[in-house]
């Protein structure tokens, strides 16, 4: 099995579930169930990873609260080494809110130490010892965003393979770095909505045109839509989602990377990999908040197939 990295933020989900609606200015929305959860795009992937029994070591910053202590437990439970994770007195620990409804979510965070892991951080003695680095919410990681290309191809010299999750970004500018980067990583995985913003493109096909560089393997992931790709021929390359009793939609984008690498470095063929990410991002809504339901690899193997 190779080595998983995942180079990224730490924070606690407070997770307000079955909202009647959305929260609106001067206004007061009941929620069913509220419950306080391991949370952060990159923390949920790794989880999501050890869960369907990947070796994963996770590089990181906290701050020395009990939040923190929280994140680094949570972590340690799930089997995931946690020398690389540094606990900062100097900083706080990032929280945050995530409203959903039975139909979609709504988040508020507060930052805190999400952006504070710099690429200087992960040292290549740190690299040596991996076979595969993941970074998730490029736009939260105000540290390591200016030099993720450079710790991408430091990664490359040393063997790895190397993939990334952009999420969203709260101001919405979206960038014009991505032909740059885009060129140091194996594996670019937006949501919808990311990937019309960071492509300019509102048809999925036209953004993969677009930024197709001829190395790195873009997947869009759709929601209830499935996921996408480009197809040897140019052409839309899609995989259907899987129904499930949705419980809770927090994090499945993030379930569903676990799900595609956990294909992906194992060699599998590129419709099962999208197949593996599509049935983890499915099966993780039936719990509250992005961990509590995760996938193992035979939940995920049942569900495939069942639905070949």
């Amino acid at each position: 099995m190779k080595r998983i990295l995942v180079a990224g933020e730490l924070n606690v989900d407070l997770v307000f579930r079955d909202c009647r609606a959305f929260p609106a200015p001067g206004r007061e929305v009941l929620a069913e169930d509220a419950m306080v959860v391991p949370g952060s795009s990159s923390m949920i992937c790794a989880m999501g990873l050890a869960r369907l029994g990947n070796p994963v070591a996770f590089a990181g910053k906290v701050g020395a609260d009990g939040w923190g202590g929280f994140c680094v437990s949570a972590l340690q439970g799930a089997g995931i080494d946690v020398a690389a994770v540094r606990r900062d007195p100097a900083l706080r620990t990032g929280i945050t809110a995530s409203f959903s409804t039975s139909r979609d979510r709504a988040l508020v965070t507060y930052a805190g130490a999400i952006g504070a892991l710099c690429a200087a951080d992960i040292d290549d003695a740190l690299l040596a010892r991996t076979d595969h680095l993941h970074v998730s919410s490029y736009y939260l990681q105000s540290a390591l965003r200016p030099d993720l290309a450079s710790l991408f191809a430091r990664a490359r010299a040393h063997g790895l393979g190397t993939s990334l999750d952009p999420g969203f970004d709260p101001e919405q500018r979206w960038g014009s770095e991505w032909p740059r980067l885009l060129a140091e990583v194996d594996l670019f995985l937006p949501n919808d909505v990311e990937f019309a913003g960071i492509s300019g493109c509102g048809d999925v096909l036209d953004g993969l045109r677009a930024l197709d560089n001829g190395r790195t393997r873009i997947v869009v992931k759709r929601g209830r839509h499935g996921c996408a790709t480009l197809g040897r021929d140019g052409s839309l390359l899609e995989s259907a989602a899987f129904a499930a009793e949705a419980v809770d939609s927090t994090g499945a984008g993030d379930s569903f990377d676990a799900g595609f690498l956990h294909a992906w470095l194992r060699d599998l063929p590129l419709a099962e990999a999208m197949r593996w990410g599509n049935a983890c991002g499915a099966l993780s809504t039936r719990g509250v908040g992005g961990t509590a339901r995760q996938a193992d690899a035979a939940e995920a193997e049942a569900l495939l197939g069942g639905a070949a």
